[in-house]
């Protein structure tokens, strides 16, 4: 989502402000790590941040970018370049005994049609690396 400086963004209501206030929480989150790792690790501005993305993780991207700019304003992150990593979604197919590649929770086995698969991968949202001064 990209907008001019200064120009407002108007959601309808109820359409991508529970999205965004899920966004805004993780973007806290994040914000929080990276002044505990400041101090822990000795910089003082960080300039990039990676975040691998699960695709099972229901983090909707383009909120994300929208809020991670808002919360980093007048942070030790402000003017960070927010850089995502998607990670597709994996789960263990019992009956094939294999790993599969799955969109969505809940989807088939793509081999054998299967509901018995087990999430082992892209549910996560995590801090990759930081490029910090």
């Amino acid at each position: 989502m990209t907008n001019p400086p200064g120009a407002d963004l108007h959601w309808p209501e109820g359409c991508m402000a529970g999205i965004a206030m899920h966004e805004m929480s993780l973007c806290e989150s994040i914000l929080q790590v990276l002044e505990q790792q400041a101090e822990a690790q000795q910089y003082s501005k960080v300039k990039t941040v990676w975040l691998e993305i699960g695709a099972l993780s229901n983090v909707e991207t383009d909120a994300l970018r929208f809020s991670f700019d808002v919360v980093m304003q007048g942070s030790l992150a402000d003017h960070a370049q927010l850089e995502i990593i998607e990670v597709p979604g994996q789960a263990w197919c019992m009956p094939c005994s294999r790993n599969v590649v799955v969109q969505q929770l809940y989807d088939l086995c793509p081999h054998c049609g299967s509901h018995q698969l087990q999430v082992n991968s892209g549910d996560q949202m995590r801090i990759k690396e930081l490029e910090v001064e």
